[in-house]
């Protein structure tokens, strides 16, 4: 054996054990955290979408809010798009040829936004069609997370899902700031041609899936017999009393929108330095992360929950002191109040947000984890739509415009203490913590024969957690 030889294994054998988390290489493991990068990457044209909306658009506070809320509508039925890929494959393949359609479709809508969409409808529309070109790819590769993810030993059990989310998040570190400084320099269509390469990333890897072909009629069996297992799991107790709860949770209306257009009309922030926040969120989502999985995994879920909540709401009240130019007289400006001021309010809301994908992976019984996790982020994006629908009605009715900001810190107070109300609701969620396996969040809710039918395979293996990238809408 030659040194060369052994120089290669070796490194192979540092970067699988090192950076994969004993993840063999492989091309499919690369085509799959290509898709995931891409997803993160693809948030270079977040701020030039708002930016396009307001200022080339002229649209309204609440305009911009009503049409965010549509553009995640896609989001919102994610466990369609899974049966469509699995009762309609493409010449015997489900997976590939669905992530090549998908990449596709990315990159058509972000050239229409690039070169053709004038007006606000087609905006939205090739807006929407982008997040579902997101939606589909993003069903099709979580499909094969939780596939790979049942295969892992326990001294294993999530590497493959954290290494998923590493890959997302990666990619919208590098773009945070780099979509603020190519927006003020070279205006919205430019960066939106730059974002249309991206998804065809995803139809090139999509070949490196692997993938046996499917009969049609073993296909329809397995569907039929995961609709009869997604009934019976969502019918039960402790499946839609958490569900109902993070609805609440997640609909309550939010005043982004309008506060956007504060900080760009009249704080007068320009691109690149709303690219330096998003840079800063991005690795306060990191810390928000770390914090959670090093402090809180052992501490359940209603207290999380609570805890998150209320000082989230009370930190939240600190944007009073931005919208009525208060940190001024504090003698702090109004660049280093907001940049501190989004770390902190960032790393809370992903403390508060982790337990969602934890819950909703501690719930769902094997046999439809993919379909079942799916609805319940369906679920949670749906409440997302809610939450900017209530919000746009909310700042019309406040007459908060791109102009008037004089209500905006009533609209901020509404919005803040709203999320406070779903609280008295916290029986809804199970008592025990993110350590506690799925035989225990069952036996909470149901007799003991039902929690073994519902969870046949509770001690052997990992409940399945899928990277955030499930449940963010790409808009």
């Amino acid at each position: 054996m030659t040194d060369s030889s052994i120089s290669k294994g070796s490194l192979q054998q540092f970067v699988e054990k090192r950076l994969l988390f004993g993840q063999e290489m492989s091309l499919e493991l690369s085509a799959i955290l290509l898709v995931y990068f891409v997803q993160g990457i693809l948030g270079l044209a977040r701020l030039a979408v708002s930016f396009f909306l307001k200022d080339d658009l002229g649209l309204t506070p609440a305009e911009v809010a009503a049409l965010t809320g549509i553009a995640t509508a896609p989001w919102t039925i994610k466990p369609l798009f899974g049966f469509i890929s699995d009762g309609f494959p493409i010449w015997g393949y489900r997976r590939r040829p669905y992530l090549v359609l998908s990449g596709l479709l990315g990159a058509a809508s972000w050239l229409a936004m690039a070169t053709v969409v004038n007006t606000g409808r087609s905006a939205i529309a090739a807006i929407t069609l982008s997040s579902l070109a997101v939606a589909v790819g993003d069903v099709i590769v979580d499909s094969l997370v939780v596939e790979r993810a049942r295969k892992e030993s326990q001294s294993d059990a999530g590497s493959l899902q954290s290494l998923a989310w590493g890959a997302s998040a990666v990619g919208g570190i590098i773009t945070a700031y780099l979509g603020g400084l190519l927006l003020q320099y070279v205006g919205t269509r430019f960066v939106f041609g730059v974002t249309a390469t991206f998804p065809l990333v995803v139809s090139v890897v999509a070949w490196w899936i692997v993938e046996d072909p499917v009969t049609e009629t073993s296909t329809w069996q397995v569907i039929s017999g995961q609709l009869k297992q997604l009934k019976g799991a969502i019918t039960q107790k402790v499946i839609w009393m958490p569900a109902l709860f993070l609805f609440l949770w997640q609909a309550t209306p939010t005043a982004d929108a309008a506060f956007f257009f504060f900080t760009t009309n009249d704080l007068g922030f320009e691109p690149e330095f709303l690219g330096r926040v998003r840079l800063v969120t991005s690795i306060a989502a990191l810390m928000g992360i770390w914090i959670f999985q090093r402090f809180l995994k052992a501490v359940p879920f209603r207290t999380i929950f609570a805890w998150s909540t209320v000082l989230s709401t009370l930190f939240g009240f600190t944007m009073l002191l931005l919208v009525t130019h208060a940190n001024r007289l504090l003698g702090i400006g109004d660049e280093w109040f907001s940049l501190g001021d989004s770390l902190i309010l960032t790393v809370m809301g992903e403390i508060s947000f982790m337990p969602v994908l934890v819950l909703s992976a501690r719930i769902c019984p094997p046999g439809v984890e993919a379909t079942l996790f799916a609805l319940l982020m369906s679920i949670v994006n749906l409440a997302g739509l809610l939450s900017h629908e209530f919000g746009a009605v909310l700042t019309h009715w406040l007459g908060v415009t791109e102009t008037n900001f004089e209500n905006l810190w009533l609209l901020v107070t509404l919005t803040n203490l709203s999320t406070l109300l779903p609280l008295p609701l916290l029986f809804l969620l199970p008592s025990t913590s993110s350590q506690g396996d799925r035989a225990t969040v069952y036996s909470q809710s149901l007799p003991a024969s039902q929690a073994a039918k519902l969870s046949p395979e509770i001690d052997t293996g990992p409940p399945i957690m899928l990277p955030m990238g499930a449940v963010e809408s790409e808009t």
